[in-house]
């Protein structure tokens, strides 16, 4: 770690629980964040931050004017960009030593699997869930950590997958038969609820990233914005999960 490296992460170095050893791991790690949008916004600013070496940026969508009330990486200038050159842009005024790579169509298949597999974590921030589903599949497939979150309306939630620890995935909460999917076009969503959210997943990222973070494992945090409440709910591990079950 370099002088001016010890100095711009002074605070994390502070910690007890990081360390420099902590902070050498961020610095030496990659993540792809899937989705540059409400909870990707924070997620990816807040790592940028923190030092982390590399971020990988997909997202096939361009700025519109009606995200601006929450997905805090673009601004006015945005509109008509594609999201993952606009985040590019902001994280390189944040912190140009972060590595930032860029996506900017759908990632499917084969392909999907082989970025998630030269990545040390991946953050899903998508709004939909074939693109949850295939995301965690091949996290656990290859094996990869997985920051999931989900907020709309005055509601969030946030859960892990560890395989270090054989954890429950997402899929053991959620089936790929669940369907009425909502979306925030439709039903809205207050605009610091997904900035809550998508700071938690960058908070658990950092904390997986140095070797800390074990209290989410199967678990599911959900918020109530209304209430300022969280909730902590157990999430088993399910032996006939159709992603991370026994054949």
């Amino acid at each position: 770690m370099t002088p001016a490296q010890q100095q711009r992460y002074a605070r994390h170095i502070r910690l007890p629980q990081i360390g420099e050893s902590g902070q050498q791991a961020i610095l030496d790690a990659s993540a792809l964040i899937v989705g540059v949008g409400g909870l990707g916004s924070p997620a990816a600013m807040y790592l940028a931050a923190a030092g982390i070496g590399k971020l990988v940026l997909c997202d096939y969508d361009i700025v519109e004017t009606s995200n601006l009330q929450r997905q805090i990486i673009h601004n006015q200038a945005s509109v008509g960009d594609n999201k993952v050159d606009s985040g590019r842009q902001t994280l390189a005024s944040l912190n140009p030593d972060c590595e930032v790579e860029v996506i900017g169509y759908q990632l499917e298949g084969v392909e999907l699997r082989q970025v998630i597999d030269s990545v040390d974590i991946v953050l899903d921030c998508s709004d939909n869930y074939p693109t949850r589903f295939e995301v965690n599949r091949c996290c656990v497939e290859t094996a990869t950590p997985l920051v999931t979150g989900a907020a709309i309306r005055l509601e969030g939630q946030i859960m892990n997958y560890q395989p270090a620890v054989n954890s429950a995935c997402y899929q053991c909460l959620y089936t790929e038969a669940y369907g009425n999917e909502e979306s925030c076009e439709l039903e809205g969503v207050l605009g610091p609820v997904v900035g809550v959210i998508g700071t938690m997943q960058a908070l658990q990222t950092l904390l997986l990233l140095a070797g800390l973070g074990e209290e989410l494992v199967n678990r599911l945090l959900l918020f109530d914005a209304l209430s300022m409440e969280w909730q902590g709910v157990s999430l088993p591990k399910n032996p006939n999960c159709p992603a991370c079950g026994n054949p």
